[in-house]
């Protein structure tokens, strides 16, 4: 592998300039095409809804939808005002007349419908007070996706009218239009809106800690630029993909921030080593300029770029465990992760050593930032390559000196902090995604607490019966437990019919809610039914993600461990740092129950705590902090087994290397907190839970796990870090990937 990488470093080196205008023009396209230039872009493509995994929920599901009368619809929710007030007779009637008269649309049903109406029309569209009802507005089947959105489109225009002409004749009166394809449409907004908020944050706080680690804005900058460009490319991999699979909204958020950590985590390796390389080989003052570039680069890409590859590879195994789940959302994940990893190392391994043999010299020159007064001498301290001896190596020799208190002292913090674990919960909060101010919000938590029969149901039953056959099966439901509420069981085509179940407290995650599913399931009557509804999906995710999970975490724990095994030689130092990620991890999931599910920081942070954790969260966090805990392991690694490869003892090699990769682990570390924080200032809480869990993951991680426990665990082991048995030594002879 360094050969080849040594050999890439020499052709990048001799043209340079072809490689950065060949990003450039790849760049510039594929953000203009992401946005939409050249047809529709991604984010308008983008999905929203609980994760769902194959199952009896989703066949039910899948039934409803082929049976379903409707291609969906609109609702106008108005509330503040007695349902009976003769001043909506008005306003709503002719609303009414003008939308039947609107091309496709099937229906409209309110309380106020002429006398002849059938009665199950009215059932829920009146507030359980009185004091409000609803519009509801049904298009007709089968439409094509041009015709219904234009049917939604005039609907939703001749309802916000209703509603300005309602709110304006009746002082206090609130009207709100709200459905499924609105709710849809503002998650996927606000995504979009958080990941310009985020990186609006990210990005300039990212360059200026990386202006004081290297000291200036050149070598500042081309991480940046790199993770500029690596975030362009991966949006229009990930609007590929949305035409390949529904792509949730969440996942460009989250697969986002993986890309822009990575780039700016390798950009750092790259830099700082081409440095140190650079400045040592201008020392001897042998080779001519271009020379020394060349031979600079050389060894840069066979030494970190080499680290860069094993990192990337490590990173994408941990998250091709996701796609031996069945979630789509999880699969959708890894698949989209995997190839935003693969962009990262490409633009490592190709567009920032480019801008380095541009740059050339200039990156080891002192910049303007060196000559301000009161900068400079903070800059000429820390920005500059690592020394032999400073912090770290201090650091180093400390902790060697009292391992076994270290080791002790860092576990039981971790321990400490991981503790609230043992009371996760999870849920599909569904709308609760959304901050409380939007105002589909509004519209489906008033529609939940004034229309408890209009809203989504709990559980949903469907049945190869008739509406009589499962009118009997309410009565059982309900009289297993009394605080149940059904509506009445209607038709829904092909033979079929379906039972709508709503439980007291309007919790579809709650555990009552999930016996009630299992309850049902276990006592079934004659006739074949399908137990579906959003408790149902949460039962069967969750059962889905315990009966693959070990499959997973097995193939993922196997092969990082034979990755760190072909970078080490050793089997003790790929199974400590395995049980050093669960201890990390572990402790990043206890700060998220006590954050989010607990509510703890929630006016700081900006939330409505719901009671548990996004069903999503706990496997990408898994996948995502693991991936991210292995790429700081491989940095460290890397650079103690190449002093140990050149002659240095255990101890020796553990200090020196953590000196010289000290700082590159905690400065990338504090960046990839910063980019995860500010994604935390969006307003989806699934991409604020992502950000807590993962930033905290990082900042344990780079600073207790790789600076004390890991110094302090191999001082304790020695020389038998790099212990493997015969066997093994002669399969590392032979397909172990050294340092040189």
């Amino acid at each position: 592998m360094a050969t080849v990488l040594a050999a890439l470093g020499r052709s990048i080196a001799r043209r340079p300039l072809a490689i950065v205008v060949a990003w450039l023009l790849l760049s510039s396209v594929a953000f203009t095409a992401a946005l939409g230039a050249f047809g529709e872009g991604l984010f308008p493509r983008l999905t929203s809804g609980d994760p769902s995994v194959p199952g009896e929920a989703r066949e039910g599901q899948d039934i409803l939808q082929e049976n379903a009368d409707t291609s969906g619809g609109l609702t106008l929710l108005i509330d503040g005002v007695a349902a009976t007030d003769p001043r909506l007779v008005s306003p709503i009637t002719t609303a009414r007349d003008d939308l039947l008269n609107t091309d496709n649309v099937l229906r409209v049903l309110d309380p106020l419908a002429p006398s002849g109406a059938p009665a199950p029309q009215a059932t829920g569209l009146v507030a359980a007070d009185g004091n409000g009802l609803l519009v509801v507005v049904d298009l007709e089947p089968d439409l094509s996706d041009a015709d219904e959105d234009a049917a939604l489109t005039a609907v939703h225009a001749r309802l916000d009218l209703a509603a300005a002409e309602i709110t304006e004749a009746l002082p206090g009166a609130r009207a709100l239009v709200g459905g499924t394809q609105p709710l849809i449409t503002a998650i996927t907004d606000q995504v979009s809106e958080d990941l310009a908020v985020g990186e609006g944050i990210a990005l300039p706080v990212s360059l200026l800690v990386m202006i004081v680690v290297f000291g200036g804005f050149l070598a500042a900058g081309l991480p940046i630029l790199g993770a500029i460009a690596s975030i362009a490319v991966s949006l229009l991999g990930l609007l590929g993909f949305s035409l390949l699979i529904d792509l949730d909204a969440s996942v460009v958020n989250v697969v986002t921030v993986l890309g822009l950590g990575l780039c700016i985590d390798y950009g750092l390796l790259i830099v700082s080593r081409f440095r140190e390389e650079l400045r040592r080989i201008a020392a001897g003052d042998e080779l001519a300029a271009g020379q020394q570039i060349e031979a600079a680069l050389t060894a840069t890409m066979s030494t970190a770029g080499r680290t860069v590859v094993f990192s990337a590879v490590t990173v994408a195994v941990s998250l091709s465990g996701l796609l031996l789940f069945s979630a789509d959302f999880l699969r959708a994940v890894g698949a989209a992760g995997i190839s935003i990893v693969a962009v990262a190392l490409l633009v490592a391994l190709t567009l920032v050593p480019a801008l380095l043999a541009l740059a050339g010299p200039r990156m080891i020159r002192p910049g303007l930032l060196h000559r301000t007064p009161i900068l400079g001498a903070g800059v000429r301290r820390f920005g500059d390559i690592a020394p032999p001896v400073g912090l770290f190596s201090r650091l180093g020799r400390w902790t060697q000196r009292r391992p076994l208190l270290v080791v002790v002292g860092i576990v039981a913090l971790l321990a400490l902090l991981a503790a609230p674990v043992s009371d996760l919960r999870v849920r599909n909060s569904g709308v609760a995604l959304l901050p409380e101010s939007a105002p589909q919000r509004q519209f489906f938590d008033t529609l939940s607490a004034d229309f408890p029969m209009a809203g989504f149901p709990d559980v949903q039953i469907v049945g190869r019966a008739s509406p009589e056959e499962m009118s009997r099966l309410a009565e059982e439901v309900t009289a297993r437990d009394h605080s149940l509420r059904t509506a009445p069981p209607k038709t829904v085509g092909g033979g079929y019919s379906v039972l709508a179940v709503y439980t007291a407290d309007g919790d579809p995650a709650s555990p009552a809610a999930q016996r009630l599913v299992d309850d049902i399931r276990g006592d079934r009557p004659d006739y074949r039914i399908w137990v579906t509804g959003q408790s149902a999906g949460l039962v069967d995710f969750l059962d889905s993600i315990k009966a693959r999970a070990p499959l997973a975490i097995a193939v993922v724990v196997l092969a990082t461990f034979i990755l760190l095994f072909l970078m080490t030689g050793s089997i003790l130092v790929p199974l400590k740092a395995l049980l050093m990620n669960v201890v990390s991890l572990g402790a990043s999931f206890g700060v998220l129950v006590w954050v989010f599910q607990y509510g703890n920081l929630s006016d700081l942070l900006g939330f409505t705590p719901t009671g548990g954790i996004e069903t999503t969260i706990p496997m990408l966090v898994l996948a995502f902090g693991f991936g991210l805990a292995m790429d700081y392991e491989v940095f460290l690694l890397s650079r103690i087994k190449e002093f140990r490869d050149g002659g240095m003892s255990n101890n020796e090699a553990v200090v020196a290397g953590l000196q010289r990769s000290g700082r590159i682990i905690t400065s990338a570390g504090l960046i990839i907190v910063l980019v995860f924080a500010g994604f935390v200032a969006g307003k989806l809480i699934i991409i604020k839970e992502t950000g807590v869990a993962l930033a905290v993951a990082v900042a344990i991680d780079a600073t207790l796990i790789r600076c004390l426990l890991v110094p302090a665990t191999m001082t304790l082991l020695g020389e038998w870090n790099w212990w493997a048995p015969k066997p093994l030594q002669r399969l590392y002879a032979r397909f172990g990937v050294p340092e040189n």
